[in-house]
Formats: structure tokens, sequence, C-alpha cells
């Protein structure tokens, strides 16, 4: 029987190449959508290059009153002209990218329609982004999966029900997680060493750990390639 290897991530808006680089390496994705939205984390905003260096992209969200929201749940805040901002900063920084005319109009499209809730517009652009770098995978949504309990345990229980057997985690999960608990559960368990790439960008020196759109609007087909290189 065939190895297969599930990966397990939060949604996030616009998200940077290693995001990327670990969907290309699952079988089966599982967007994490039922788990705690955090605040100060990657959710709602990512970066781009402009012509004065990096520049936040973040969409404001409606916290307030609410009981630790989930990612699910989360609301966006849309007194502010937040699309129109993020579409003349990307047009702004972009123009004289080599793929801008190629790359622009599936932003365009996303951004033009009305957003109410944070997840609906992070998967549409998760999803178009995978189009773009011509990933496709089997994706899912951890609330419709029926699996219950905790960090790691819930984890070890979402592989199980998508019948994997291999796990590959980012970076950060060597801080918080028992690789015993995936062993001793016959899963075997991979981190990421993302290794970043550099490639031609416009605006001076190379800036990395940018939101993957800077590596589309840069080099277009070659985009794939060059992430998981």
């Amino acid at each position: 029987m065939a190895s297969r290897t599930a990966v397990v991530l939060q949604p996030s808006y616009l998200p940077w190449l290693g995001y990327f680089a670990q969907v290309q390496r699952s079988d089966v994705f599982v967007i994490y959508d039922d788990v705690q939205f955090d605040k100060h984390g990657w959710r709602n905003r990512n970066r781009v290059k402009t012509a004065q260096g990096a520049q936040w992209l973040t969409v404001p969200v409606c916290t307030t009153g609410q009981n630790r929201p989930t990612n699910r749940e989360i609301g966006i805040e849309n007194k502010q002209p937040w699309r129109k901002k993020h579409l003349a900063t990307l047009k702004q920084s972009y123009a004289k990218a080599p793929y801008f005319t190629q790359i622009m109009p599936t932003f365009e499209a996303l951004l033009e329609q009305d957003w109410h809730h944070l997840i609906d517009l992070n998967v549409a652009c998760f999803d178009a982004i995978n189009h773009l770098l011509g990933l496709k995978r089997e994706i899912c949504f951890s609330s419709e999966l029926g699996v219950e309990g905790q960090n790691v345990d819930r984890l070890i229980a979402i592989c199980r029900k998508l019948g994997a057997d291999r796990f590959y985690e980012g970076a950060a999960g060597r801080d918080y997680i028992d690789d015993s608990q995936f062993t001793s559960a016959g899963i075997a368990i991979e981190y990421q060493d993302y290794r970043h790439p550099v490639y031609a960008q416009l605006h001076g020196e190379f800036i990395p750990f940018l939101s993957v759109v800077d590596l589309l609007f840069n080099c277009g087909p070659k985009s794939l390639e060059i992430l998981t290189q």
C-alpha cells in the first residue's frame, strides 16, 4: 500500500512560499478551520514588496465582543476600504513585473467581490493560487471530518481518519510536538526545513518571506519549480 502524507495548516491570507511547499508535499491537505483564530498571526495578513520595501496587506477583522472565535467564525470588518487598498498596492507594486498582465486579473476578480467571513476569502485565494501554481491536491476541512481531541491527539486522529501514515509539519512544530506520540500511533512525522529560494524581484535588494504573490508576479509559470527547488 502506497504511503499517504497529510498536512494540516490553518487558513492564511495570501500565504508565503513555504505554505505552498507544504501543499506540494501533501497527498491530502487539511484546512484547519475550526481552531481558535490567532489575531496576531498570518490568518488575515501578509507582506508584499513595494518600491518602499516590504508592506503589509491586512484584512481588518471583527473580534470585539467575540469569545475566542474560530477561523471559520471570524468576520471581516468591511467599513474600511481594505479591498481597494490591496488592489491599489498590488497594481502599484507589480505593474512592471514580467507576469503582471497574466496574474493580476486573478486577484482583481478576488478583491472585487464582497467578502463577509475571512475563511471564504482565504479559501478562495488559496484555490486561485493553487491553480496559478498548477498544484492539484486532495483538500478537506477539519470541521467536516468529525474528529475530536486537542492538539497533537487531534492531529493524529485526523491522520487516521484520512488513512495517512505520514505527517508533514512546519518547522515550528518541533517546539511543541512530541514525535513519539506519532510514532507510537504508527505515523511517521517529518518537519519542513524550508530553504527560501532567491529569485528576480523588482525594487532593489531581494526580500524573502513575502506572500507567494510576489513570486507569481515575477516568475509566473516557473513559480512552482522555484518554490519547491
